[in-house]
């Protein structure tokens, strides 16, 4: 059970690096996530977290304590039978009061050794020894010695170990007339068998505990920093000659990666860097974003380090799928031809505009969202959100585009899938009033308007994916959408425009953003 201080620590950490259960319990080394993620839902639903657990403990009086002692006495001395009569206490605890109570009053089990005489080592060994090479059964073995079936077995099994068979004649014949030395040798052949085994086995474990490794690996196979670690992690248990040998490593090569593994981590400042990064940018980023940002700050480092201190510190873009929303309704009137045919590139500003309508599933209801991405560097040029996806959500949207329109030779084409709300007359209006033209893709063919889509699978990604948003309400929601947008506008790296947003590449331009 932790205390209330431990639970309060554990928490505060958990908000304090963005709510991430892994590096909050690798850094404390406690509780489960589960446990984590309940103590922070009590807290924000009451601003503290409780007391304690409370232990109830059964306590009985000196009159039930007797009357359990009495029934035991009266009724056969049998633990199980006086529990079950009474319903109380458990057998350990029955057992203690009948030591206090009435001393030497319990009824002692057999265990099977008739003399009562404490066996030597010595004796143990040879009985060991004939219970191994016996030619009869293991009772006759045991009544030779004094004791019983069992108790021979458990001395084999202290012994040799539980994987050793209790007959060594089924598996290795043995001349009728061996001698004791023979048998000797062969015990000991027996032992080394199983702790060349149990290595193997630990060895493994670790491998699959340690370095992620299948329990099948050739352990000759690893590198040699992976067999430093396994060396490591099993030295308390066995010698260093025999982990070196099993794992064919040479001595000098151990103590050479042993020492730079020790060294101080020249990525110390790297990681941090990549973490704030990582942190700012809405845990979004993956490695060739996070690559352009170290690069535009002066950092001069390889993708490759970057992926691995990523994956090291376990930064992972969320890649949540759900259903999609449609606003299909059928035919209603003869749809625009598709102008667009999948060429997503413009020469220019203001050429071709996409456009679609997303859904988000929230607690609190549903939110929709309508944007006009532009495809000559992806800037969304103006968006509507709402709890409905009515006529008002893309004709907002669509009069803020249009108001976007400076030059007067500026006619997009905008393209569409064909949902209902790009053929009614609100729309269609619209269009023919600011003289633009309509393009549309075919019926269920996403690809028709795959970079609006992909808009759409990198905002839901970054943003809403993966995320709680059990106290969230459709109002909170919507401004933190639109705040999304602006930063996606604004600060977002792509890579495709050398590594820098669509308003500063339109500002290097010298366009209006």
């Amino acid at each position: 059970m932790y205390s209330y201080e431990d639970r309060m620590r554990a928490v505060q950490l958990y908000i304090k690096l963005g709510k991430r259960a892994n590096a909050a319990i690798r850094q404390l080394g406690y509780p489960t996530k589960n446990a984590l993620k309940h103590w922070h839902r009590e807290l924000a639903r009451g601003n503290d977290l409780s007391a304690g657990y409370v232990r109830t403990k059964h306590r009985y009086s000196d009159e039930q304590k007797r009357t359990a002692v009495e029934h035991y006495l009266d009724h056969g001395r049998c633990l199980a039978w006086t529990t079950k009569a009474l319903g109380y206490p458990s057998r350990q605890k029955l057992s203690a009061w009948i030591d206090e109570y009435e001393p030497g009053g319990r009824r002692r089990v057999h265990t099977g050794n008739s003399s009562g005489t404490i066996r030597s080592e010595q004796q143990k060994r040879t009985a060991v020894i004939d219970l191994c090479s016996r030619r009869a059964s293991a009772r006759s073995v045991a009544q030779k010695v004094g004791v019983s079936r069992q108790t021979l077995y458990d001395w084999k099994n202290q012994k040799l170990g539980r994987e050793v068979p209790a007959s060594m004649t089924r598996n290795r014949e043995l001349p009728p007339t061996a001698s004791r030395d023979e048998l000797e040798r062969e015990l000991e052949a027996l032992r080394s068998d199983v702790k060349r085994l149990q290595l193997e086995h630990d060895l493994l474990t670790k491998a699959n505990e340690l370095i992620k490794k299948d329990l099948g690996i050739d352990l000759r196979l690893l590198g040699n920093r992976e067999k430093t670690a396994l060396v490591d992690a099993l030295r308390n248990t066995y010698a260093l000659p025999e982990l070196l040998t099993r794992l064919e490593f040479a001595r000098s090569s151990y103590f050479y990666h042993r020492s730079l593994l020790s060294l101080e981590d020249r990525y110390a400042d790297l990681r941090q860097t990549i973490v704030v990064l990582f942190e700012t940018n809405r845990n979004c980023y993956g490695y060739r974003r996070i690559h352009a940002a170290l690069a535009r700050g002066g950092e001069q480092v390889s993708e490759k380090v970057v992926r691995r201190l990523m994956k090291q510190e376990q930064l992972v873009v969320t890649t949540a799928r759900r259903r999609r929303y449609t606003s299909y309704q059928g035919e209603l009137d003869p749809a625009p031809e598709n102008f667009v045919n999948r060429d997503f590139h413009a020469a220019k500003p203001n050429e071709k505009w996409l456009t679609d309508i997303t859904e988000f599933q929230l607690p609190a209801g549903k939110v929709y969202l309508s944007p006009m991405i532009d495809c000559f560097d992806g800037l969304v040029v103006s968006w509507s959100v709402s709890t409905r996806p009515d006529a008002e959500l893309v004709n907002t949207m669509l009069d803020a585009a249009i108001e976007t329109i400076t030059g007067s030779r500026d006619r997009p084409v905008v393209h569409s899938d064909r949902g209902a709300h790009y053929r009614w007359p609100g729309w269609l209006s619209r269009m023919q009033n600011a003289q633009l033209a309509r393009s549309m893709s075919r019926k269920g063919c996403s690809p028709d308007n795959s970079a609006c889509e992909g808009f759409f699978g990198r905002l839901k990604n970054e943003m809403y994916y993966n995320r709680t948003w059990i106290n969230t309400t459709a109002n909170d929601f919507m401004q933190q959408l639109d705040s999304y947008i602006q930063w996606y506008n604004q600060h977002r790296i792509k890579l495709s425009l050398g590594g820098i947003s669509p308003a500063e590449y339109r500002r290097n331009l010298g366009i209006a953003a």
